[in-house]
């Protein structure tokens, strides 16, 4: 964590007051939060559950994720990314900005989940219904 920017990633469930808190002060009028949920289908497979595996380094990707868009923006961020076994409807990953106006904090959350899902090696394997399973973000 640093003084602009939030980044973190765990295996227990996401706390998403705690982003909305970090990111949140008393000149922002705005605040977007981004929820990644499991959710039961992919490419037209019904999926059962999902598990994340980090690479090893995953959250020092994230914080320069993080750490760039802050620069960048300004703003405050926060990202979380859930990694372990989940089941549908369980949150994967939070993303979090605050701004003094909305179209602010929804671009810049837009431009942090873009980065987040291209730069962090953090990959998913599927556990689809017809009981096989399959890797994705490899």
């Amino acid at each position: 964590m640093s003084e602009r920017f939030l980044a973190a990633i765990t295996a227990n469930p996401i706390d998403r007051a705690a982003a909305e808190a970090f990111v949140s002060t008393p000149q922002d009028g705005a605040l977007v939060v981004f929820e990644g949920v499991v959710r039961d289908h992919d490419n037209g497979a019904a999926v059962n559950a999902l598990d994340y595996e980090a690479h090893p380094q995953a959250e020092e990707f994230l914080a320069e994720v993080c750490r760039e868009i802050a620069q960048e923006s300004g703003l405050r961020v926060a990202a979380i990314h859930r990694v372990g076994a989940l089941t549908i409807g369980d949150v994967a990953l939070v993303a979090a900005v605050a701004s003094p106006h909305r179209a602010d904090a929804f671009a810049v959350c837009a431009r942090l989940v873009d980065l987040i899902k291209e730069r962090t090696p953090i990959w998913k394997r599927q556990h689809l219904a017809e009981g096989t399973t399959e890797w994705v973000g490899l």
